[in-house]
């Protein structure tokens, strides 16, 4: 397997700062691949990831607003890596379940929970995901108005997968409201976005969700099936070039990696982190042996915490 060598270049002053990270850390299955046996119980999984990366993007309030004291204690998680910022999906409740409009309580649950995150300038984005199925309707861009609106104190990144939303008086709106638009890989079927580098704000965002062609909208896959792909050198070139333009056109860029399962996301996280030009790291022992291509970007050091 090649080396991915950075073929971005040398970074410029002017570039964006750039942020590498997962989507998520409360995995099982990164037990024993990513989290090493070893891993002292009082390390927590986050001060763990900070140590290699500058961003994780909390899956968890997607499905439930976050709990602000839980915010609270994942600020204390990672103040050994002072670049570090989270960035947090928005609850489904606003994205995937439209029937109605959300109460004026489900708005406070989710503000009131993802504020000490703003507080203390640890937020670097809301990722408002939509599915496939959420098109460029009247109806629909009266929706994403509302959301913009409602959540417009934060730094907003609008995820749609659907190319009806591909127009330009689109992206000259979410320019106008400074609305990121994230740039995304995802299996490609019917009228789906494919890969881009559009910047519509200061903030850039890319997502990586593998290419699990089979699973993906398959009705009975589960989670795992559907993120269960390891991005190969070769489809991960093409992505440092867009990311090296979206790097000259923003201030701050994050890209994502949420091909969770396993720990692929971390796999390819680091990967295209050191394609970069990011630092080389040690890595965990059980890491390389379920991922031995990363012996190539390995720091390897006299002793080891893990």
């Amino acid at each position: 397997m090649e080396l991915i060598e950075s073929s971005t270049g040398p970074v410029n002053a002017s570039d964006a700062l750039l942020r590498v990270g997962p989507a998520g850390w409360a995995y099982e299955d990164w037990k024993g691949i990513v989290y090493p046996p070893s891993m002292p119980r009082a390390l927590h999984p986050l001060t763990f990831l900070a140590r290699y990366f500058d961003t994780v993007e909390v899956n968890s309030s997607f499905y439930r607003p976050p709990n602000p004291k839980h915010c609270e204690s994942w600020i204390q998680k990672v103040t050994a890596n002072p670049r570090f910022r989270f960035t947090a999906k928005l609850w489904e409740r606003f994205t995937h379940h439209r029937a109605d409009w959300p109460t004026t309580q489900e708005i406070r649950l989710y503000k009131e929970g993802i504020w000490p995150l703003r507080e203390a300038d640890l937020l670097g984005g809301v990722l408002v995901q939509f599915p496939w199925s959420f098109k460029r309707t009247p109806e629909n861009r009266q929706w994403l108005e509302r959301i913009i609106d409602t959540f417009g104190e934060f730094p907003l990144v609008l995820e749609v997968r659907h190319t009806s939303w591909l127009h330009d008086t689109f992206y000259e709106g979410l320019r106008a409201r400074k609305v990121a638009l994230c740039a995304l890989d995802q299996p490609l079927f019917k009228d789906s976005i494919e890969p881009g580098e559009i910047v519509t704000a200061p903030t850039g965002y890319v997502r990586f969700h593998g290419r699990n062609y089979e699973n993906w909208f398959r009705e009975d896959a589960v989670q795992n099936d559907r993120y269960n792909y390891l991005y190969s050198d070769e489809e991960l070139k093409p992505w440092l070039e867009r990311i090296k333009a979206m790097r000259k056109k923003t201030k701050d860029l994050y890209v994502v990696t949420n091909n969770h399962f396993t720990g692929k996301a971390v796999v390819n996280a680091l990967e295209i982190q050191a394609a970069l030009g990011g630092a080389h790291h040690t890595l965990p022992n059980t890491l390389l042996a379920h991922y031995p291509r990363l012996e190539r970007i390995h720091q390897p050091a006299e002793e080891t915490l893990l």
